[in-house]
């Protein structure tokens, strides 16, 4: 197995980006230009390396090669976009891998793109890129070229004694176990479990008991032997069982208008460790919307539109306004749920200003909401 963290520490090492690697200050999927780039330099990837994985590594300040991180992304539909964009599109792999320095909810993402020795091509347009267009990397640049391209060497070699250098071992698990231990309160009652004699999990929440039912909250779980985060939930609930081949992730969201929420089954995450060393992760959309009264939700979008519209404008908004602000990412997304698909762009459009609200609250529930909207829309 390969340790994650030093794969990418490794690939740091080489300064400058190149033919089988590349870095990123953060990637967008909601724009149409951030999608299109990272398709882009899929397919410039993918061509170049035939023979090799390569990788795109997020959450690196380009100048200095410093690690700033991102937001936990735990979007396991990515195949589908790239499935969706590509002709002889790649197997790809989006790993959140926590640092030791960085803050608890930031993570290095690690893209992972497998050899398949066919030509990739964009299979449609995307943004200024049009339907046929081919890229290769040429240094650390992803170029757009012709079907003849003849691509004179490939990276198998270095990118081989790069995956070598960084397989896990005894005592890289034993660190990463402490580690995990050691960086979490003792009430969010950190523990881990070895399956299949090989494969170690950590996790780590806080218990809550609701009608009569345990869950957990603010729940981090990490695979060691690779030092993946497998899962991050700042707001949601989460119920966690296991056997002695697989470990069982239920996640919950409360939805509801003003004070009546309820808890509604959002996903179930499977991960199967197999006696070969390998293992897989199976997700399961439970995910059915409640159904409230159209006429209600017809005033909640109008209201949620007009404080978005009034921040645009950098309008002051009335007391109200301000209170209601806490609570405009989950009634945009019951609004997205109810049919009013524009809801989610709206929310985006006030991303800039929740962000620099004090407190950040409101700002957690914009991202746990905007991740909602995203799962419902590959589903």
């Amino acid at each position: 197995m390969i340790n994650k963290r030093l794969l990418i520490k490794n690939l740091l090492s080489h300064n400058d980006e190149n033919s089988f690697y590349d870095k990123k200050q953060e990637i967008s999927l909601s724009s149409k230009d951030g999608k299109a780039k990272f398709l882009k330099h899929i397919c410039a990837l993918s061509n170049s390396n035939p023979e090799n994985n390569s990788y795109i590594v997020i959450g690196i300040e380009d100048e200095e090669n410093k690690i700033i991180g991102v937001d936990f992304f735990d979007d396991s539909k990515i195949q589908n976009l790239v499935n969706a964009y590509l002709k002889n599109p790649p197997k790809i792999e989006y790993e959140n891998v926590p640092f030791p320095r960085l803050p608890r909810h930031k993570v290095i993402g690690l893209v992972t793109i497998h050899p398949n020795n066919k030509v990739t091509s964009l299979l449609k347009n995307a943004w200024k890129y049009k339907k046929g267009s081919i890229f290769y990397r040429r240094g650390s640049n992803s170029m757009h070229t012709s079907l003849n391209y003849e691509l004179r060497n490939t990276n198998k070699e270095i990118v081989d004694a790069i995956e070598k250098n960084a397989r896990n071992n005894i005592e890289l698990t034993l660190d990463g176990v402490f580690d995990f231990i050691k960086n979490h309160k003792p009430e969010f009652t950190p523990q881990y479990k070895v399956f299949n004699e090989q494969f170690v999990l950590c996790w780590a929440g806080e218990k809550k008991i609701i009608n009569g039912e345990e869950y957990l909250s603010r729940v981090d779980i990490e695979l060691i032997n690779e030092q993946v985060k497998l899962f991050f939930s700042a707001l949601d609930e989460v119920q966690i069982s296991y056997n002695k081949h697989s470990f069982i992730i239920t996640e919950y969201i409360y939805l509801g208008i003003e004070k009546k929420e309820e808890l509604y089954p959002l996903e179930k995450t499977i991960i199967n460790f197999k006696d070969n060393g390998k293992h897989n992760i199976v997700n399961e959309f439970l995910f059915v919307p409640p159904k409230l009264d159209v006429d209600i939700m017809f005033r909640i979008y109008e209201n949620c539109k007009s404080i978005i519209k009034k921040i645009e404008g950098e309008i002051p908004l009335s007391t109200l306004e301000q209170e209601a602000i806490l609570r405009l990412p989950t009634n945009c997304l019951i609004c997205f749920l109810h049919g009013f698909v524009d809801a989610a762009t709206l929310l985006l459009q006030a991303k800039n200003y929740l962000r620099n609200l004090e407190d950040k609250t409101t700002y957690i529930k914009y991202k746990e909401a905007m991740r909602v909207i995203r799962k419902v829309k590959y589903n």
